[in-house]
């Protein structure tokens, strides 16, 4: 028994075991400090109010990296005595060959910290990218994810957005319902009135409404004064049916007579 016990002691006091012991305590820290940075990032990034920071995961990922490299460099220095300046110095001259292997990665990179900082492109923005368009879903190290119509998820590297032609769409909850008014012209403002009232009432019976309907006329044609109503719904989902209810809602307007807009509006009035 004794014999066990001093083979124990040995096995305590060599060199291996303390290192091996060391580095099991450096990285579980560092594995710890990652973590909470990353949620401590995450809070701060999705839920800051002023809503000036954007919320992609590409900074949460820059900082789990960069505590991770460092826990690694204390760990080199304090196990191994690697001399951790010296290593990066020749890391960096030979950072030059790395970096010709991996060009695509370090231009993503640089492309998703430009989109992302500048805020270009930032979650919930609907965009166009080429021939693909959705709503952004985040912004990682390589790659920007977007979620079309169809609830397909693309995927775009950060260095085709950062070259290509970027559209700003409007958002998915805002419906545009065009239309041409055939009226007389002199009434213009009263129809206008008419339909949004009649436009609020129809889209509000299908769900709720973040932004009232309003009509702009664009342009003069032949069948009549080109014009849209414009609103936002609270859930993009009821789009469609608000923009189908508005349509039927406000056609009899389209057509109307001034005289049939004023008898229109003074029984709304009554």
């Amino acid at each position: 028994m004794e014999q066990f016990f001093q083979h124990i002691e040995n096995v305590v006091r060599a060199d291996w075991f303390n290192t091996a012991l060391t580095v099991l305590v450096i990285l579980a820290a560092t594995a710890l400090t990652a973590r909470l940075v990353t949620r401590f990032l995450s809070h701060l990034l999705h839920f800051n109010e002023q809503k000036n920071l954007p919320s992609s995961s590409i900074f949460i990922n820059i900082g789990r990296a960069s505590v991770w490299f460092l826990g690694v460099c204390i760990m080199l220095s304090t196990c191994f005595n690697v001399n951790v300046s010296a290593a990066i110095a020749a890391l960096g001259v030979g950072g030059i060959a790395i970096s010709l292997g991996f060009q695509d990665t370090i231009s993503n990179l640089i492309g998703g910290l430009q989109v992302s900082l500048m805020r270009i492109v930032k979650p919930g923005d609907n965009i166009q990218v080429g021939t693909s368009t959705g709503v952004v879903k985040d912004i990682t190290w390589r790659h920007t994810t977007i979620k079309n119509a169809l609830g397909q998820e693309i995927i775009i590297p950060n260095s085709i957005i950062n070259k290509t032609a970027l559209v700003h769409l409007p958002p998915t909850n805002q419906v545009s319902v065009p239309f041409v008014v055939a009226t007389d012209g002199d009434r213009l403002g009263e129809v206008a009135v008419a339909i949004e009232r009649a436009a609020a009432e129809a889209a509000g019976s299908v769900g709720k409404l973040t932004k009232n309907p309003a009509v702009s006329f664009s342009e003069i044609g032949d069948a009549g004064f080109k014009a849209s109503v414009v609103f936002r719904m609270a859930d993009s989902r009821d789009g469609g049916k608000a923009s189908d209810a508005v349509v039927r809602a406000i056609a009899p307007l389209t057509r109307q007579h001034a005289g049939d807009v004023e008898g229109v509006r003074e029984g709304e009035q009554a």
